[in-house]
């Protein structure tokens, strides 16, 4: 049997084909047309026919993640940041329009949960007792595994840290509305849309991550200053986790977590907001890259048959 998994993103929708033994046998990109619930599942139910008719394959398991989560009351979509998905079935609608194609029951899980579970298992945080991942691309979401067992809670929410406010919160820190109807979630400050617009209030220009990171790079005292608001608003924001659950390892993922400042900066400013006398959490970049959370939806599929 092949697993499938896909990532659906904000920006991109990420499918992966794993053989038995864990090997990649394709993996493709499209973009995610998140303004249309139908064109969403007809984008995956695409991706999964196209790969199923190219690698001759009529018995495999699907994992899908999703930048939302099941909600264990009704069984439709909540908390997603991808807000078209939110209220709809669709597990029972990709499941109907892959019929005959999928024999097999697929599951949808958090995008965060199933990049959590990908590092911990053979990733960044292999070997930790307990792993806390976090993504921060387009959206802020996180998971946590202990002992190699993902955990979600009886909300479906573990280790959603992205809708809890900032800590320690200064002058500074502007409490932007956030899609869940909340003001000043982490999601609006640490997220890349997040960081563009939290800057643009700062300095009224709309750059992105890595466009700030560039111009610091160059020694523009603007930018590095943009950058170190950034950084110690990360730091609070993990330290608030530390305090709670003391994770053995934190690994980031997403497209904000290329900063090369991230892995430097915060674990020194960290330790002004950590109740302990030191700190001896490892702070480390995903070691599968883009295609953690796409391995993860897999393996999350492929247990579930």
């Amino acid at each position: 049997m092949l697993q499938f998994g896909i990532d659906l993103g904000g920006t991109k929708t990420e499918i992966i084909v794993l053989d038995p033994q864990g090997n990649s046998l394709l993996r493709e990109r499209s973009a995610t047309p998140a303004q249309s619930y139908d064109a969403i599942v007809a984008n995956i139910a695409a991706m999964v026919e196209s790969a199923a008719s190219r690698l001759d394959c009529n018995d495999f398991s699907l994992g899908i993640g999703i930048p939302g989560a099941v909600s264990p009351a009704s069984g439709l979509i909540k908390n997603a940041n991808t807000t078209c998905l939110i209220g709809r079935d669709l597990q029972g609608d990709l499941q109907k329009r892959l019929h005959p194609l999928l024999q097999r029951p697929l599951v949808l899980a958090n995008d965060a949960d199933c990049f959590a579970l990908s590092e911990a298992s053979d990733g960044s945080g292999a070997g930790f007792a307990s792993v806390f991942a976090v993504i921060i691309g387009t959206g802020c979401g996180g998971g946590w595994v202990i002992n190699g067992r993902l955990l979600s809670g009886p909300n479906a929410i573990a280790g959603e840290w992205g809708h809890n406010p900032l800590l320690w919160r200064e002058a500074s820190d502007s409490e932007i509305d956030c899609y869940c109807g909340q003001k000043g979630c982490l999601e609006t400050l640490l997220s890349g849309p997040g960081l563009r617009q939290q800057a643009a209030q700062e300095t009224g220009l709309s750059l992105s991550a890595q466009e700030w990171n560039t111009l610091a790079e160059q020694q523009d005292p603007q930018a590095q200053a943009v950058l170190a608001r950034y950084y110690r608003r990360l730091a609070k924001a993990l330290a608030g986790v530390i305090n709670l659950i003391d994770p053995h390892v934190i690994v980031l993922g997403g497209g904000v977590s290329n900063l090369p400042g991230i892995y430097q900066e915060v674990p020194r400013l960290w330790a002004d907001y950590v109740f302990s006398d030191t700190v001896s959490t490892p702070l480390k970049q995903a070691l599968h890259g883009d295609s953690s959370g796409v391995r993860g939806a897999a393996w999350l599929g492929a247990a579930a048959c």
